[in-house]
């Protein structure tokens, strides 16, 4: 069996140290592709060094993270609009709106996002959503640019049933599932017991939010296997069942193809 990490950052500098292990040991893991979202103009470029190193099995996002939002945000919304035009992606992200650190800054946040939801729909790109205390208004930016006209993740979904049940109204969107769910203190085994196998994909987030028991480490593409186990156990499926919903749910919105499938 094979899975998809649909949101690592392993080309940061917390693996420039073993990164080509890392990405081996991912491989015999069984991890079948990962998926790179971008942060800031700093991160561009190793970024897209890792996925020239890594064709069919490292796919790049392009965006501006909400916590990098600060005031050269216009000049990073351009370098990263640039970069859009020199290659293929396979999302927009990381963007959304983070209010857990720092609420001044919700109207540059509320900007960046919008401007980056405008590129999702002109391209037709999905979209890797960050949200952080800031359901709402994500939510509103969403109606604001037209749920119509987008589609995508709600990257470490950690939200409430309401939460899901709007995202599952917008019609186009899935939750991203990562160590969190294996947390003994977290709900969110309860808000998705009962959602639908065709809303899930698997991710990892690393290096941040290792599963149990890796919690406290630095996370890993392969650590995603204890996320299938569990998502498997709270939706009372069959691991193999868990896995090839969340990879056919995976390439078809990211339109990713990859030979180790």
């Amino acid at each position: 069996m094979k899975i998809i990490d649909t949101h690592t950052h392993i080309y940061l500098e917390e693996f420039d140290g073993d990164r080509r292990e890392v990405v081996r040991a991912a491989k015999d893991a069984g991890i079948a592709a990962v998926l790179l979202p971008n942060i800031d103009t700093s991160t561009i470029k190793p970024l897209l060094q890792l996925c020239d190193e890594e064709p069919d099995y490292a796919f790049p996002m392009m965006g501006l993270h909400p916590t990098s939002v600060g005031d050269d945000y216009a000049e990073q919304l351009k370098a990263i609009e640039h970069a859009l035009t020199q290659r293929v992606y396979c999302a927009i992200g990381e963007i959304g709106i983070d209010l857990y650190w720092d609420k001044s800054r919700l109207s540059e946040q509320k900007i960046a996002f919008e401007e980056q939801l405008r590129w999702s729909a002109d391209l037709g790109l999905p979209v890797a959503i960050h949200t952080r205390n800031a359901f709402d208004e994500v939510f509103d930016s969403i109606s604001k640019i037209g749920a119509d006209r987008l589609k995508g993740v709600f990257h470490c979904f950690d939200g409430t049933k309401d939460n899901l049940n709007e995202i599952k109204r917008l019609g186009g969107f899935k939750i991203g599932i990562n160590g969190i769910l294996t947390y003994k203190k977290s709900t969110l085994a309860e808000v998705v017991a009962d959602a639908p196998p065709e809303i899930f994909v698997l991710e990892t987030d690393a290096p941040y939010l290792a599963p149990v028991p890796h919690r406290g480490s630095r996370n890993e593409p392969r650590f995603l296997w204890e996320t299938a186990k569990k998502l498997a156990e709270t939706k009372k499926m069959s691991l193999e069942s868990v896995v090839e919903a969340t990879k056919n749910n995976s390439t078809e919105l990211f339109n990713i193809q990859t030979f180790t499938l």
